[in-house]
């Protein structure tokens, strides 16, 4: 028995002597009447049932499935009310130990088993949230291993209007239990335990806490007068009366002119008057320990339970309240999407008609980022997708695709779903799905264009300032204005235009300064620059089908083909490059029979 312990037997400790010897834990159940008045009495009570459900279910689950499913989906939540029930719910099964929600379907024997498969568009009628108390567990517990009802009742009973009971089968009652009771024997109904019934008496003790200091303050300061010969004058009648009166009238003075008047000047002469003070100086720490006690018993971080700023330096209480969130991050994942799946596969059936295997959803984060924050997440995912996209790995109508959607998810971006739907209704330009595979062919063939070879470039809109570098380099000669220009490709082999997809910008701008050089190709002399965009957008073609006639592609604006100055004297030009928008031609053999200098 005393093994792995320490035992004295000069001071009696681990042995019968001990203090400790006797004590033992000691299951005390809460009544439901315990539970409905500390519920509804006590704030702090109140706090640790509810404070989780509804941060559970501040943010309702986000759908990812097609545009039109989402909206039915999102349609049959709000008309069951589901976000609010599901809340009630969790209260319920915090508070009683136990709640479950019946599902109602449509033209079905509520004490014969729900098949989902069977349930069909508009079946799911109503869903009704039942406490414990009412809805009873009946008959054995299900012990078959194979059941797939095993540690459910064999049914639900629940008495209806007239006193009648009415069974209703497991698979229709989607099922909460509050505390679980690890030990299935003891689960004499089938249920679990209250939330409150660990931490019931770390909330009396808080709130007693509270009552006694409160109780303490009328006390705080006492006034004491020792009175010569007091048992004397309190004998008699006359005496108590006198002694009474002059206290009375002592006690008015006091309130009009601030002091009190008292006969003599000492003990021996006459009446003492002092003042008795209580110190509270170390009640804020005691009260702040019986609340602090109840908040880790709760697992509910002090700050949220309370409402208050952590105290101590430097305190935030950011990283509480981030543990926490995670925690009910996990509650959401492990606990509550086990528990729906069952009414999910009722849902959705009865949403849409059918079950699209494809369908799931996401809980959203509960933790509210400063606007500085989310600005940061913004930038950086731009920056992601820039980089991406200049790889040339990923199609640009995907990329776009996935980069709308999580714009709109993040909730950042308010009205911009509806603008880009008004705005594939004015231009018909904008595909939503583009990217996503699964495009029906066009049976008419109207979308296959006819192939031809390519040539893509993009114009030098400030040629004027390129030019004038030039002529301060010492070049004689230039292409003119309006031959300036970045070849973005040149295919030789016919593609199909239409496959090509289209930029990201209309107007591309260089910034000034980075990696700038002057290179040879053959007679040019050529300007070399990077570009991602057009790098990326160089790709993009080529995977339509294009041909490059170069091992890479290197982004440049052709100065001269006249150029008498060896390389190495000429210094680049740094300034900001401005590119027009994009230009598609066939290609022309005999280009460079039209280039014309000046």
């Amino acid at each position: 028995m005393f093994l792995d312990r320490l035992v004295n037997l000069v001071t009696g400790l681990g042995t019968s002597k001990d203090k400790r010897y006797s004590t033992a834990f000691q299951l005390n159940l809460v009544t439901q009447d315990e539970l409905d008045a500390a519920h509804r009495s006590d704030w702090l009570a109140r706090k640790v049932v509810d404070i989780i459900p509804a941060d559970m279910l501040r943010k309702m689950r986000l759908w990812q499935a097609e545009k039109d499913q989402i909206e039915a989906l999102e349609k049959a939540e709000k008309a069951l009310g589901l976000q609010f029930k599901v809340k009630s719910a969790l209260q319920l099964s915090r508070l009683y130990g136990g709640a479950g929600i019946v599902m109602g379907v449509r033209g079905a024997e509520s004490g014969k088993e729900l098949k989902p498969d069977t349930v069909r568009k508009g079946d799911l009628q109503y869903i009704h949230v039942l406490s414990r108390y009412e809805l009873s567990a009946g008959g054995e517990m299900i012990r078959d291993i194979e059941s797939p009802w095993y540690g459910e009742p064999e049914y639900y009973q629940v008495t209806t209007t007239g006193n009648q009971p009415l069974r209703i089968h497991p698979s229709r009652v989607v099922r909460f239990d509050g505390a679980p009771i690890l030990n299935r024997d003891a689960q004499t109904d089938g249920w679990g335990d209250s939330v409150l019934q660990v931490v019931y008496d770390a909330i009396q003790n808080a709130a007693s806490s509270q009552e006694h200091v409160a109780a303490m303050i009328p006390e705080a300061k006492i006034d004491v007068i020792h009175v010569p010969g007091l048992s004397d004058q309190l004998s008699t009648q006359e005496g108590t009366t006198r002694l009474t009166n002059r206290f009375q009238l002592a006690q008015t003075i006091k309130g009009m002119f601030g002091f009190t008047l008292l006969e003599g000047n000492g003990v021996d002469e006459g009446e003492v008057w002092h003042q008795k003070t209580m110190n509270f100086a170390h009640f804020p720490d005691l009260l702040q320990n019986f609340l602090q006690v109840a908040s880790g018993a709760a697992d509910i971080p002090v700050t949220r339970l309370l409402g208050q700023s952590p105290a101590g330096m430097s305190a935030t209480g950011e990283s509480d309240l981030k543990n926490y969130y995670d925690n009910i991050a996990a509650q959401r994942d492990n606990d509550l999407t086990h528990r729906l799946a069952r009414l999910d596969e009722v849902l959705i059936r009865s949403a849409l008609g059918s079950r699209d295997p494809s369908i799931h959803y996401a809980w959203p984060s509960l933790w509210q980022q400063e606007p500085q924050e989310l600005a940061e997440i913004e930038v950086s995912r731009a920056t992601a997708v820039e980089k991406i996209a200049a790889t040339g790995l990923v199609p640009s109508r995907a990329l776009a695709a996935a980069l709308t959607n999580s714009m709109i998810d993040s909730g950042q971006w308010p009205g911009l779903e509806q603008g880009l739907e008004e705005f594939e209704e004015e231009t018909g330009d904008f595909d939503p799905d583009a990217g996503r595979g699964d495009v029906e062919e066009d049976p008419s063939g109207i979308a296959d264009a006819a192939p031809r070879t390519l040539y893509v470039r993009r114009n030098v809109v400030n040629a004027d300032e390129i030019i004038a570098w030039a002529k301060d380099q010492g070049l004689l000669t230039t292409l003119a204005p309006e031959s300036l220009h970045v070849t973005i490709a040149f295919s030789r082999k016919a593609v199909d235009w239409m496959k090509t997809g289209q930029p990201w910008q209309e107007e591309i701008v260089i910034p000034a300064g980075g990696a700038r050089l002057i290179e040879k190709f053959g007679e040019a002399t050529v300007l070399l620059f990077n570009s991602s965009e057009l790098s990326w957008r160089h790709e993009e073609i080529k995977r339509a089908g294009a041909t490059w006639d170069h091992p890479e592609y290197q982004p440049h604006i052709t100065v001269t083909y006249s150029n008498p100055f060896e390389i190495k004297s000429l210094e680049a030009y740094q300034g900001q490059i401005v590119l027009g928008p994009e230009v598609f031609e066939e290609v022309d053999e005999d280009w460079l029979a039209g280039v014309v200098e000046r």
